[in-house]
């Protein structure tokens, strides 16, 4: 450590910080724009200029390191007039829009400017003017003007993000921000960029010109998309959310947000919200009385029982509910003597027992780790706020592989890949454990196959120190789930690696926790899509674009008898539904989420219940009423997280990744597999409903990619499009080749209209040239 005197305290620092990192130590401010704790040093801006005794000149607070017995002084006569004398260069050219700009009320340069600048400025000559850029659907780049060169957009995108989409180009005042060769800003993080910048050249183009700074009320809360459970401040006019920010948590997601946890609040004042119960009579929506419709529910529940017995009845609910809203389906269902209710609706493999799958350590951990081995996932797009913890390891020296069919770009070097059809992914990691038990003079768990790519896995594990192994959506979803993850476990006791899931959902460990899933024999959620059920209810799901087989859920669903869909949207993908009943999303009701790490974050409704919209929580409690269960008399929401949960004090010993299960692969199936990736604003009912995310690129209609053996055997050129068959189903897409799919693996999206018509996520598939 090294003292040093800063303002006349002594201050103690680590070798080889800045004096800035100082002045933080301190809770000293020294005014600054370009510099952020998370970005690398650029002293651009030079507005943090302090007085270093012994120094000629003003220095940079941010680029200086200190050095023992330094003394630094920020608010000294000569620090304050170099400050002020920046802060006169900042605004020669910066328009004075504050009355229209959206960040006015929130501008770092208009607070700085109050403490720094002149009341006027000795500058009569015209002001320069940068043109505005059209750089996509959620960054709005009209008023470049504004720019004060900071860079923190650029560095934002090259460290964190992992993509340099800005740069700067020319010099002096012709210099300015922009993309490169006029393409648009497409990272899944992009909406940070709004944030990081400190005057209002970056804004928010959903919200932009709708509301004032100083008019929204802020009011904390989760989000319901992905497991990482990122913080939210919501900001709220009239009783209608406006905009969406990251609330800092370390822990969790640091000071960032995906671009999907930010701008899909668009879909909440959305026209397709279900604001009243309905009915179908005649083949008719007749819009009811909650009375009427509850009345009507439970009479339907109670005659099915009556005439098929308990076991026609089941339930699916989607794991971006809250736990709440699980446990009270799950012990509604129970109470009525069924055990069919399941979350698990893309899951082909329920073998994997009762166990809380879970990541297997804490979501701060991944940032340390110097090994990672990530089977079966689309990290990028499945879990934007995982993967940038990895890229910043990967940028510390970590080792990253990747067993998949196929290897996106995922913004970061990768050591090593094991490409795999599906079907060849166990086959895969058991060539992985055989080098391992090689090494360590072990019997093979199974029987391994020469590769090289397998070697280089297992020699990276058995070095270094803290390691993972992360198995992601894909593995989850993959028909030897089980076996995978059994596999998997072998490999982390051997080398010392952690073992978990990704997790798909905000609260797919707290759905497990609540024991949304059968427990006594029940049907899955593979088994309730695979038949008509006499009677079913669904909770926030969309079962044919949010099931592994589309097209078999269609059938079923079809082919039901009571279908029950509680539901934020009118327009849900529920074929044959007889009721609709409206129920509040997130921001309208209280609740918990369980992230991946086993977190578990409360929340509280922000906003009033549009029209007649009711918390799902309260709508399953007066059923419960209703159907005359016992055990449905809680008051508060509180009420039932307790029941839920229990002790939240000893979740961590109910948390499980082990497995029962075979650890020898079955020989892969012939012919082409399917794999199938679910696009990032498909993934739940409220991104595919968010107008300004469904224009960005990530949410493009769907592409059959092909491997280039296949592109080739049928003469396919670019801008090609092919027949994709599945069972009886068949739907014409576009056609890319794809040079890092695996030979005999076929890529098309599943939860998109334009697929829903195939089977299987991971089932055989044939093409032919459209």
């Amino acid at each position: 450590m090294l003292e040093i005197e800063l303002d006349g305290k002594k201050v103690s620092v680590p070798e080889g910080s800045m004096v800035m990192h100082a002045a933080d130590a301190a809770g000293t401010y020294i005014p600054h724009f370009c510099y952020h704790k998370k970005l690398s040093i650029a002293a651009n801006c030079r507005m943090c200029l302090v007085d270093v005794e012994k120094a000629p000149k003003p220095m940079p607070a941010c680029a200086t390191p200190v050095t023992q017995g330094m003394v630094v002084r920020t608010k000294s006569e000569k620090a304050v007039a170099a400050q002020k004398a920046v802060m006169e260069f900042l605004l020669i050219n910066h328009p004075l829009d504050c009355p229209i700009c959206d960040q006015g009320g929130e501008c770092q340069l208009q607070d700085l400017a109050v403490g720094y600048g002149g009341g006027a400025s000795r500058y009569a000559e015209e002001k320069r003017v940068v043109f505005h850029k059209n750089v996509g659907p959620l960054i709005s780049m009209e008023e470049m003007s504004r720019c004060i060169h900071c860079t923190r957009c650029v560095r934002f995108g090259q460290e964190v993000a992992g993509v340099m989409e800005l740069g700067m180009q020319n010099r002096g005042e012709h210099s300015e921000i922009t993309t490169f060769v006029g393409q648009t800003v497409d990272s899944e993080l992009s909406g940070n960029m709004i944030d990081l910048c400190p005057v209002g050249a970056l804004t928010s183009k959903p919200f932009r010109y709708s509301a004032r700074t100083w008019e929204l009320s802020r009011r904390k809360s989760v989000s319901p998309h992905d497991s990482t459970g990122a913080n939210l401040i919501v900001q709220v006019k009239n009783h209608e959310v406006m905009r969406v920010v990251p609330f800092e948590n370390e822990d969790v997601n640091e000071c960032w947000l995906a671009d999907r946890d930010r701008f899909s609040y668009e879909a909440l004042n959305s026209e397709q919200r279900l604001t009243a119960p309905m009915i179908k009579q005649g083949g008719q929506w007749v819009t009811v009385d909650w009375n009427t419709a509850l009345g009507y529910v439970a009479d339907g529940l109670k005659r099915v029982k009556a005439e098929f017995g308990a076991a026609g009845i089941g339930a699916l609910g989607s794991a971006h509910s809250t736990v709440e809203e699980l446990h009270l389906l799950a012990k509604l269902v129970r109470g009525l003597g069924s055990d069919n209710v399941d979350h698990r609706l893309r899951h082909a493999d329920f073998t994997a027992g009762q166990g809380a799958r879970w990541l297997g350590t804490s979501i701060a951990s991944l940032s340390s780790l110097d090994r990672v081995f990530v089977v079966g996932s689309f990290l990028r797009k499945d879990h934007p706020l995982f993967a940038q913890r990895i890229r910043q390891a990967v940028r510390h020296g970590a080792q990253l592989f990747s067993l998949n069919a196929t290897h996106d770009d995922w913004a970061m070097p990768l050591k090593g890949t094991l490409t795999a059809a599906p079907s060849a992914w166990a086959q895969a990691l058991a060539d992985v454990a055989g080098y391992v038990a090689s090494a360590k003079g072990l019997a093979a768990p199974a029987t391994a196959l020469v590769s090289a790519e397998a070697e280089a896995v297992a020699q990276s594990l058995l070095s270094g120190s803290q390691k993972a192994i992360l198995l992601g959506n894909a593995a989850a979803q993959h028909p030897q789930a089980s076996m995978l993850l059994a596999l998997a476990n072998w490999i982390g006791e051997q080398t010392g690696a952690t073992v978990g899931y990704l997790t798909e959902a905000a609260n797919t460990v707290g759905a497990q926790l609540v024991g949304a899933q059968p427990r006594d024999g029940g049907l899955n959620a593979g088994q309730m899509l695979a038949q008509p059920m006499k009677a079913l209810l669904l909770l926030n799901t969309e079962p044919v674009l949010d099931a592994a087989d589309g097209a078999a859920a269609q059938a079923a669903l079809e082919g039901a008898g009571l279908v029950v869909a509680l539901t934020s949207f009118k327009d849900a993908a529920v074929p044959n539904a007889d009721v609709m009943l409206p129920i509040a999303p997130f921001t309208e009701t209280g609740g918990a989420f369980v992230n991946a790490e086993g977190r578990v974050q409360s929340f509280h409704g922000v906003v009033q219940a549009k029209g007649e919209t009711r918390p799902a929580w309260k709508v399953l409690r007066v059923l419960g009423n209703l159907l005359g269960l016992p055990g449905f008399e809680q008051e508060t929401v509180e009420e039932v997280r307790a029941e839920a949960l229990g002790d939240v004090a000893s979740l961590a010993t109910r948390l499980s990744n082990a497995v029962q299960a075979s650890l020898t692969p079955v020989a892969g199936q012939a012919g082409l597999q399917r794999l199938a990736d679910v696009p990032i604003y498909s993934a739940d009912s409220l991104v595919r409903r968010a107008p300004s995310l469904q224009h960005t690129r990530d949410a493009a209609a769907p592409v059959a990619s092909l491997p280039s053996a296949l592109w080739q055997q049928l003469g396919l050129a670019e801008g090609a499009k092919v027949r994709v068959s599945q069972g009886a189903q068949a739907v014409v897409l576009p056609a890319r080749e794809d040079r890092h799919l695996a030979a005999d693996t076929v890529r098309v999206p599943a939860g998109h209209p334009d697929t829903v018509a195939l089977g299987a996520m991971f089932g055989t598939i044939a093409v032919e040239a459209a």
